[in-house]
């Protein structure tokens, strides 16, 4: 961003969507999950989806600091993919191998947001910048646990 300062809490909101994104895939993921055949998927989406609650929750005072209120919007990107999953559900239920392929690429759409916030790493309070590569360091572990689920679970 060109002027960090004055687009700070915008910034930051995007953060926060991106995490209401991850927030609501999880929670669709768990309704799409096959009632027999959820391998503990249900406790680990739960897990997940909690995680981005406690990174909004640590993000929000930043966005506050900033006097603007913290979005409770999704990016538009994850509510098209979140009907399209509804969608196709409805035609052709989702096998768990296909949820946790759908789970990782909302995961990758994370790393790359907060990829592009780490590029202006420079730019940030040094107390955010630890929040934020913590943050960016705990959901790379969950995008490679379900990466490794995703290689491991039959079709």
């Amino acid at each position: 961003m060109d002027n960090m300062q004055n687009n700070l809490g915008e910034f930051l909101n995007n953060l926060i969507e991106i995490n209401n994104d991850r927030i609501e895939g999880y929670e669709k993921a768990i309704t799409l999950l096959p009632k027999d055949e959820n391998l503990g998927l249900k406790a680990l989406f739960e897990g997940y989806r909690d995680q981005s609650i406690k990174f909004k929750a640590e993000i929000t005072p930043f966005v506050v600091q900033q006097g603007e209120t913290p979005s409770d919007e999704t990016r538009t990107s994850g509510k098209l993919f979140r009907a399209w999953m509804s969608i196709k559900s409805a035609v052709d239920p989702f096998s768990s191998h296909a949820i946790l392929e759908s789970c990782e690429r909302g995961e990758d759409e994370f790393i790359n947001v907060y990829n592009d916030a780490m590029k202006e790493s420079a730019q940030l309070p040094m107390d955010l910048l630890v929040v934020l590569q913590s943050q960016a360091s705990e959901q790379f572990k969950a995008h490679n646990h379900i990466k490794q689920l995703r290689d491991t679970t039959p079709r």
